[in-house]
């Protein structure tokens, strides 16, 4: 599964359930406005995590076929 399909399905269940949280909550508005700044900052130190992750993997592939470029490059010296 692609990663942009993984962080946008992230963002829909987070949505929905921030949604559903609101329509549903039976405390005053000050303390579900809390939970909610609590949620949004839960849910983007997860996406946060994500696109590092990603950026980590991005530049794992291009050291790799860095590294397979060098190779070829010794090879056609020889």
């Amino acid at each position: 599964m692609s990663t942009s399909k993984v962080l946008l399905g992230l963002l829909a269940g987070a949505a929905a359930g921030v949604v559903l949280g609101v329509l549903f909550a039976p405390e005053k508005g000050s303390v579900t406005r809390t939970k909610l700044a609590q949620a949004g900052e839960d849910y983007a130190e997860t996406v946060k995590e994500k696109f590092n992750e990603f950026i980590d993997t991005v530049n794992e592939k291009f050291d790799t076929a860095k590294e397979d470029m060098g190779k070829g490059k010794q090879k056609a010296e020889v």
